[in-house]
């Protein structure tokens, strides 16, 4: 810790609050550092009881929150965002000790997270509604946007400082007061954003972080008729849950949930370029991405040479959480356990490692929650190793005859998010375009990577159509309303 921290200190528990107050709490659980597996702080396990009094002062925070002007409310998520670039280097160095990243990966994180709160500020000067023309006469209508109310946000600990400011800066320039549930794996980063928030004028209430378990302070956001919206970013799985459950009550529910994302390289791609980035794809933040490239489908005329290239790559790629490092470990031990229960799985249905597939035992490693770079083939397509995202660093090859079956394979999945083609044809690219059944289509690149000024999202098991974040976001967070204004000319 001391390497990673040595500018500042952190605090050994870490506690819910609502701004400038922390809460208090009777129980904890530790937060473990996955390159080392050692503690680094104890993280409050927030009770579903303490829910209603918080909900109480956030209403009353979100009124005179929403009461200010848009403009205001950007001025002072402006200030957010100077601050958060001001401590950048607090932010950075908490972000890679609570998930084990290197400190050049968690800069770009920063740097990311940074981007989108500037730009989501400035949408309070662009916070439009619109006029129109009426069929009547003397009717003179307009729409206008007005706050959701609260606004539950549910993060996952993937990206944890983009993932913050990706939900939190247009919940708020919409006037919602927001309830942040942070992941139980990344307490610290939600924890010094909020007192980078606080600092920087955020009022007391209108931003509230929670810590504790997804099935109880996270359930009861989910179950509570006063909140009005819920957005997550997670786990198919959890987003169904969330569905079922808010969509009972009829909230409004933004759902970021998994992807099986495929990379194509058709006959005549660039393929060292290909390789590239396949692994970047595939390994970056140890494939704990809802992004990246865990199907690899790849034209038979050159399968082999790319496996061989690509195999090449893999093997060289360096594991740890140091600047030199390709990827780190994943978030914490159960995650690791299930990924190799997977591979196992799937070798047992006849699929052949070509890397990878276990453990990392060396001295560097065998405390913390590293995962070898894997790679697969002979996967069926219709095997679970195929359908099932596993987030690490694993991907699967498979061979297909033309375009017509890349596409087909690419197609075969219940999830939609992000897609690659590599290839020099124009027109092969316009058909995968169009036709890949894809949130976000990406040609001779990777399938993971966006930017704060447009959307993301997915179709079928990727998503509920929502996307964030881009000016589309304000319409997540926002309601519509509609006037017309009748003019009676006899009373001019």
């Amino acid at each position: 810790m001391d390497r990673m921290v040595s500018a500042f200190s952190l605090p050994k528990r870490v506690l819910s609050s609502t701004g400038h107050t922390d809460l208090p709490c009777a129980e904890f659980f530790p937060k473990l550092n996955p390159h080392d597996g050692t503690e680094i702080c104890q993280v409050a396990r927030t009770p579903a009881s303490a829910l209603a009094p918080l909900l109480k002062q956030a209403r009353y925070a979100q009124a005179a929150w929403a009461a200010l002007p848009a403009v205001r409310r950007g001025e002072i998520l402006f200030d957010i965002a100077g601050a958060m670039k001001s401590r950048r280097e607090e932010i950075v160095r908490v972000v890679a000790l609570e998930t084990g990243k290197s400190l050049k990966d968690a800069s770009g994180e920063t740097g990311a997270a940074i981007q989108q709160a500037m730009f989501m500020a400035g949408e309070g000067q662009r916070y439009f509604g619109r006029t129109a023309t009426s069929a009547s006469p003397n009717r003179h209508p307009m729409v206008l946007r007005e706050p959701v109310g609260l606004a539950g946000l549910i993060m996952a600990a993937n990206t944890p400082i983009a993932n913050v400011a990706w939900k939190v800066f247009p919940a708020l320039i919409c006037g919602n007061a927001a309830l942040l549930k942070a992941s139980e794996d990344t307490p610290l980063t939600a924890w010094l954003f909020g007192k980078i928030a606080a600092e920087a004028g955020l009022p007391e209430g209108v931003l509230t972080i929670l810590h504790g378990l997804g099935k109880e302070i996270g359930a009861a956001i989910v179950e509570s008729d006063e909140v009005a919206l819920i957005s997550f970013t997670g786990s198919t799985a959890v987003g169904k849950y969330i569905a079922r459950t808010a969509g009972e009550r009829l909230a409004k529910i933004c759902l970021e949930l998994g992807g099986k994302n495929p990379l194509v390289v058709c006959d005549d791609a660039d393929l060292d370029s290909a390789v590239d980035w396949a692994a970047l794809s595939a390994f970056s933040n140890a494939g704990q991405r809802c992004a990246s490239a865990s199907r690899i489908v790849i034209f038979s005329a050159v399968y082999e040479s790319f496996r061989g290239k690509f195999l090449k790559k893999v093997n060289a790629l360096k594991v740890g959480h140091g600047e030199g490092d390709d990827l780190g470990p994943v978030i914490n031990e159960r995650q690791l356990r299930n990924m190799l229960a997977s591979v196992e799985g799937a070798k047992a249905r006849g699929a052949k490692v070509l890397a990878g597939g276990n453990r990392l035992e060396s001295a560097a490693h065998r405390n913390g929650f590293y995962m070898a770079p894997t790679v697969l083939e002979n996967v069926a397509p219709g095997d679970e190793m195929s359908y099932t995202e596993l987030f690490g660093p694993i991907t699967a090859l498979y061979k297909a005859d033309d375009f017509a079956h890349a596409l087909e394979l690419s197609n075969n999945s219940p999830y939609g998010l992000t897609a690659s083609i590599h290839t020099r044809n124009w027109n092969r690219a316009q058909e995968f375009m169009r036709k890949v059944e894809a949130g976000v289509a990406v040609v001779n690149g990777g399938t993971h990577g966006g930017e704060a000024h447009m959307p993301f999202g997915g179709v079928k098991s990727s998503g509920n159509g929502w996307r964030e974040p881009g000016p589309e976001a304000i319409d997540v967070y926002s309601n519509i309303k509609v006037v017309y204004q009748m003019v009676n000319p006899a009373d001019v």
